[in-house]
């Protein structure tokens, strides 16, 4: 069954289909998204909890820390609530993935501490974010200078795609102005 609005799987696939067609651009994506999701919960595991109801837990290596129902579990939260809207079973798998990423987060942040974690949160963003913007500059710079496409006609339909947006948006914003 399709779904709508900000859960239909297939919009999503598209977006992505149409930013990420590039097989090095697809790797560094899948190579750095998610620990540019798990440093931000290592920053975020220093922020109080929400509710007196967290819990110290022990890893099997003998480290300890505390699980608190903090602004790092609610972003988790929201990203595997998110992902099992949109599909049941494969949203199921990335959810779970969230969720060890919040308590491997929380585990490497206690152990580090604030003054180590923060450090090791930037160094991971910067190189990250850096490695995503040099995929997507590469790709786009492929594109602008030498006309590259992924297959015949992609720059063409990307082109129309991108003004059907905006002029969906313009009537939008035109209606709500009238």
């Amino acid at each position: 069954m399709a779904k709508s609005g900000i859960f239909d799987l297939e919009k999503h696939f598209a977006f992505y289909g149409a930013y990420h067609s590039n097989r090095i651009n697809i790797f560094i994506h899948m190579v750095f998204v998610w620990p540019i999701f798990f440093t931000s919960l290592v920053l975020l595991y220093f922020t109080p909890s929400l509710f007196n109801c967290a819990k110290s837990v022990t890893c099997p290596c003998g480290n300890s820390c505390v699980l608190g129902l903090n602004f790092g579990f609610f972003l988790t939260l929201i990203y595997a609530v998110f992902y099992v809207l949109m599909d049941k079973k494969a949203g199921s798998l990335a959810a779970l993935a969230c969720f060890f990423c919040w308590v491997g987060s929380s585990f490497l942040a206690s152990k580090l501490g604030f003054s180590l974690a923060w450090k090791f949160v930037l160094a991971g963003q910067v190189v990250c974010w850096t490695g995503q913007f040099i995929g997507h500059g590469v790709f786009e710079a492929l594109q602008k200078v030498a006309g590259y496409e992924p297959y015949p006609g992609f720059i063409r339909s990307v082109t129309a795609k991108i003004e059907e947006e905006r002029k969906a948006w313009q009537d939008k914003k035109d209606k709500k102005v009238s």
